[in-house]
């Protein structure tokens, strides 16, 4: 097939990265601010202080809405349970 052109790849997002094992399989719970990833079976839950820096944030419970990462320093807001 000369003369065309391939279509470039567009990276498909499989969700949130694990903190355990860096699978992007991270997927919430029925409780608010829990999360699972399916692929280690770690169970994380979210938090309102960093615990990389200390920073405080407001922990946005929704799902499609939650900040898992530090505004501050960008770690992880996410603590294993």
């Amino acid at each position: 097939m000369d003369g065309e052109a391939e279509a470039p790849a567009k990276a498909i997002d499989l969700g949130p990265k694990c903190p355990n094992c860096g699978e992007p399989w991270l997927r919430p719970t029925n409780l608010p601010g829990r999360y699972r990833c399916v692929y280690c079976l770690h169970r994380f839950e979210l938090t309102s202080v960093c615990p990389n820096c200390g920073e405080h944030s407001t922990i946005v419970r929704m799902s499609s809405t939650a900040v898992l990462k530090c505004n501050n320093c960008g770690d992880s807001m996410l603590q294993a349970v």
